[in-house]
């Protein structure tokens, strides 16, 4: 027998995550709209900063109103590391609503982000304005991630570079383990948990869970880069400092394990 009480809040889950959805959207375009005026400022990293500044706001107030609709909720460890300026922020991806999570911690957050987002009609207002990055950049990319972290910009990157595909092996690209090696950039992790699983990849929005979701942040402790670059005391290539990189992160990220126990 369907208890109606579930039935009636699963229901009204599926009504709230529509409208977080037409929300999303049409917050997307408002922003981009009272972002516009910061292209007539002259100082490209004072308007970069503002815009970036409101994005941040923006998302926070997504997660609020997802939160008080009782669509989610959401657990941040570690938030003080996050506190920083010039930060290799890597997260395995399980959700869709991950960066939101992470961008609305960081005050100063750039973004690598898919050609498509940047022309989405939604999006391309706060992308441009904010300076995110585009994934379509070529060989050229690297070099600018490195230099936008020198520039004091917090670089969200997830590895996988999609969203994790339920029951298969994680894999990660080794784009952002490039970075890290070739910028000599120290890592901030943060592990991502959504219980029950919800907005993954090939996910439908309306197939709510039976409760509410919990988004779970655990920001670890910073992966020195120094270790990978050495064997036996010598330098080694960066080709096989990123694969090490990469291998590390695997482990660090996988849902199975600790991600105490991921080693050098």
């Amino acid at each position: 027998m369907v208890d109606p009480v579930r039935g009636r809040d699963r229901l009204w889950r599926v009504a709230a995550t529509g409208l977080c959805f037409a929300v999303f959207g049409l917050g997307g375009l408002l922003l981009g709209l009272c972002l516009l005026p910061l292209l007539l400022m002259r100082d490209a990293a004072a308007r970069q900063q503002s815009a970036r500044r409101l994005v941040q706001r923006g998302f926070a107030l997504h997660l609020w109103l997802m939160q008080r609709l009782g669509v989610m909720t959401l657990q941040v460890e570690g938030r003080e590391r996050l506190q920083r300026d010039g930060l290799l922020v890597l997260a395995n991806h399980p959700t869709l609503i991950d960066v939101v999570c992470l961008v609305a911690l960081l005050p100063n957050a750039d973004c690598v982000v898919k050609h498509a987002v940047a022309r989405n009609p939604f999006m391309r207002g706060p992308v441009r304005v904010a300076g995110y990055l585009s994934n379509q950049e070529g060989a050229a990319l690297i070099d600018d991630c490195v230099a936008a972290i020198r520039a004091g910009g917090c670089l969200v990157i997830f590895p996988e570079g999609t969203r994790t595909v339920p029951g298969q092996r994680l894999r990660l690209q080794r784009g952002a383990a490039n970075i890290a090696v070739r910028g000599r950039v120290d890592i901030t992790p943060v592990r991502i948990t959504c219980s029950p699983p919800t907005l993954g990849k090939g996910q439908k929005w309306y197939r709510v869970p039976s409760r509410r979701f919990h988004v779970r942040l655990q920001v670890g402790e910073d992966i020195a880069i120094a270790p990978f670059l050495v064997e036996n005391d010598a330098l080694i290539g960066d080709a096989l400092a990123a694969r090490r990189v990469t291998d590390h992160l695997t482990r660090y990220f996988d849902p199975s394990g600790d991600p105490t126990r991921a080693s050098a």
